[in-house]
């Protein structure tokens, strides 16, 4: 098993995508990237202890290759929001890949260069890449979030304004 670690805005958002898929062994909602340790909702939200919200996916490489990972990630963002993702503002909202090891770092620089290079923004990719860090887990209410409130989740998402950017930008709909 490996792990992957993205930040795509709301954490709420970045965890269905991923779930549920073969390879996939878990999915959890927390914080890293930031200054305090086993850092809280309450103070994460403050955007102030330089932590992202983020997603850690463990997965098996052999079912689900990381590049696959990576191909899912980039249409769940705008990677062209360096002041968090969509109505989300801050900088616990940026986007962000962070590299386990330095196989998926030259993957996921590979990727943002597809990116770059497919003219589907006209402009700049901020999405960063950065080695991974201690990495804390969320509060349970955080954990799982669409399937203990699927009503609330599918609100947060289209009056986020999420939906729509990626049906429009991405050709996906969620």
């Amino acid at each position: 098993m490996e792990h992957a670690t993205f930040a795509g805005g709301c954490f709420w958002c970045m965890v269905k995508p991923f779930g549920e898929l073969p390879g996939i062994h878990g999915i959890v909602s927390g914080y890293t990237g930031g200054h305090v340790e086993n850092p809280t909702y309450e103070q994460v939200k403050t955007g102030t202890t330089g932590h992202y919200e983020a997603v850690q996916i463990t997965y098996d490489p052999d079912v689900f290759p990381y590049q696959k990972l990576l191909n899912l990630y980039w249409p769940q963002i705008d990677p062209t929001d360096d002041g968090g993702q969509f109505i989300d503002r801050g900088p616990q909202y940026r986007t962000a890949i962070f590299y386990h090891t330095e196989e998926q770092k030259k993957l996921a620089e590979q990727s943002k260069k597809e990116v770059e290079e497919s003219g589907r923004f006209n402009k700049p990719i901020v999405t960063e890449i950065l080695p991974a860090t201690a990495f804390y887990p969320a509060e349970d209410y955080h954990q799982d979030f669409y399937k203990k409130n699927p009503k609330a989740y599918k609100q947060e998402r289209v009056e986020s304004g999420r939906d729509a950017f990626i049906e429009e930008n991405w050709g996906e709909k969620s």
